[in-house]
């Protein structure tokens, strides 16, 4: 029989994955070099799609106001 801590864990997976499903998806590809400061952008961030920058300069881009 489940517990409460089982059933609040499958109810947290629902919810992720109705999440990710509906999440936007990116078909712009992302850049393999930052288009700011040239660095490598690492395949995990790569992956998420439509990435352009590193996480340094995006934040930095950010603070700016865009």
């Amino acid at each position: 029989m489940a517990d409460e801590a089982d059933r609040a864990n499958d109810i947290a997976e629902l919810s992720l994955a109705n999440i990710l499903n509906n999440s936007p998806k990116f078909i712009t590809l992302s850049l393999a070099e930052c288009k700011e400061c040239g660095e490598d952008i690492p395949l995990k961030r790569q992956a998420l799609g439509a990435v352009s920058r590193c996480v340094d300069c995006q934040n930095e881009f950010e603070k700016r106001g865009r």
